[in-house]
């Protein structure tokens, strides 16, 4: 498995919509696998495809350690994943993204989500989400959908939070060359 470069907002494919896997293949599976390596290496609990510059329908998340610190892990793949109902009842999660470093906010989104997606084994899936992994599933999904976490917020505190953001990708661009 392969640590993949974050991409650091601002960046114009974190604001692309990704397009449809048609098969999870062995290619894809590594991509995931990758995913992971990468999620686990910046201590994140989700990642999107879009997030390492690929513009495939493609997110990981592990929620698992974030719910317990003595949880095993517990890594979900999805393919193509799709949010077909959201509840009414709202919830208030304070959200960070590995693609816009140390900076967080509260986001407001539905409490419930249920989501149909393709497994490692391209095999169709259904999953009824809760709690974190309900803010992270659609935190995620919108990734796919080239939209950050800073949409969901006021236009000061997202102007505060991308000016932030911009700093650290010129100061990781200077460190790196």
């Amino acid at each position: 498995m392969t640590v993949l470069p974050l991409v650091i907002a601002p960046d114009p494919i974190l604001k692309k919509k990704s397009k449809a896997v048609d098969v999870v293949d062995d290619v894809v599976r590594a991509f995931m696998d990758d995913m992971l390596e990468t999620m686990y290496d910046s201590e994140g609990i989700g990642l999107a495809a879009n997030q390492v510059g690929d513009l495939r329908r493609i997110l990981v998340m592990d929620v698992a350690q974030r719910e317990d610190d003595s949880a095993a892990k517990e890594p979900i793949a999805m393919a193509n994943p799709a949010i077909t109902w959201s509840s009414e009842e709202l919830n208030v999660y304070q959200e960070g993204c590995l693609s816009i470093p140390d900076q967080y906010a509260d986001v407001e989104r539905p409490a419930e989500v249920k989501v149909t997606y393709l497994d490692r084994d391209g095999k169709e899936q259904h999953v009824h989400a809760t709690g974190i992994l309900a803010t992270c599933v659609q935190h995620e999904i919108d990734h796919l959908n080239g939209v950050l976490f800073t949409d969901h917020i006021s236009a000061l505190k997202r102007s505060i939070i991308m000016k932030k953001s911009s700093k650290i990708k010129k100061a990781r661009a200077a460190d790196d060359s």
